[in-house]
Parts: C-alpha cells; structure tokens; sequence
C-alpha cells in the first residue's frame, strides 16, 4: 500500500493499516476495502446510527490516539471530514443548488 495515500474506513474514519486485516468483509466472505471489520461485517453495517451518532462513539478513540488533542477537537475534525466519507457523502453540489 502506499504510504502517501492511506485507506480509511468510509464510515468510522479509522486507518486500515498496510494489510487487508483491518477490512470489513462482503456477504460472499471475500474482504471488503472501503469499510473496517468493525463497521461492516458479512455485506452489512454493523452500525446503524446517524452521521452524528458514529462522530460520538468514534471522538474518544481518536481523541485517546492523539494525547494533545481533545474529544471536542476530535468532533470538530470528524464533523468536517465524515459528511466527505462514502458512508455519509451527500451531494453538497445540488443541495446547495436545489438541482
């Protein structure tokens, strides 16, 4: 994997590291690389809460991975960059145009 462009689960956010371990899995079994083995399991989201929702289960891990940052610091950065992951992408483009 490229170092320069790790992957992140397109849900919780949380990077997958240089192996395939970390990845969800499909219905069929085969690995999934878009979403982590704790987002996605057997072709479904193991979690089934808002955008918002996953921000507050994930802030503390992120805030506890990085010892100067704050779990409020962790949900401003979270609250920026979901609304941008698969999971929780919407069109900005037309909801702001109303196309």
């Amino acid at each position: 994997m490229n170092k320069m462009n790790p992957k992140f689960c397109q849900c919780c956010g949380m990077p997958m590291g240089e192996t395939n371990e970390l990845y969800g899995t499909n219905a069929d079994g085969s690995k999934n690389e878009e979403y982590c083995k704790y987002c996605f399991e057997t072709g479904k989201f193991t979690f089934n809460g808002t955008m918002e929702e996953m921000i507050e289960v994930c802030a503390p891990n992120m805030a506890a991975a990085n010892p100067n940052m704050s779990e409020e610091e962790a949900k401003k950065i979270m609250l920026e960059w979901f609304p941008t992951l698969k999971r929780w992408k919407t069109n900005l483009f037309f909801e702001k145009t109303n196309l």
